[in-house]
């Protein structure tokens, strides 16, 4: 089983917050290309979830669809997140832009929220699969 079909087996809420997740994310590298300001900002979030890509299924094909999945985005989202914050000091950034940035930031910490809890929950021993039973 792959990564993404053992993504379309969780509950439906999980996979819609996914799939808004890969909407903010595509939107915002392409938002911020068209801003000089924000160009640099496009590649490192796209650099970033490369990382982020490989790494999940790397973990995904070593362990199983696990909590410790999560560890992926606190590794690569959190350096993120917080040079984003910093970005949006910085008044060359134009409003349109300014307010992708934001729902970007929005969602990556709200992903950073389930998954400092799910790398915690691992840690302390919760390592079944999340793979629901048939």
């Amino acid at each position: 089983m792959t990564l993404e079909q053992a993504l379309a087996m969780q509950p439906q809420w999980v996979q819609w917050w996914t799939t808004w997740m890969g909407i903010v994310i595509i939107v915002t590298m392409v938002a911020l290309l068209f801003s000089k300001a924000t160009r640099g900002d496009a590649a490192i979030i796209f650099a970033t979830n490369v990382l982020v890509f490989i790494a999940m299924n790397w973990l995904y094909n070593q362990l199983g669809m696990v909590r410790l999945l999560g560890i992926a985005h606190v590794l690569f989202w959190t350096p993120l997140a917080l040079y984003i914050w910093k970005r949006l000091k910085n008044p060359d950034i134009g409003s349109p832009f300014r307010q992708v940035i934001w729902v970007f930031l929005a969602t990556i910490i709200v992903s950073l929220v389930f998954d400092y809890a799910d790398v915690a929950r691992y840690v302390l021993g919760e390592r079944e699969t999340m793979i629901p039973a048939s």
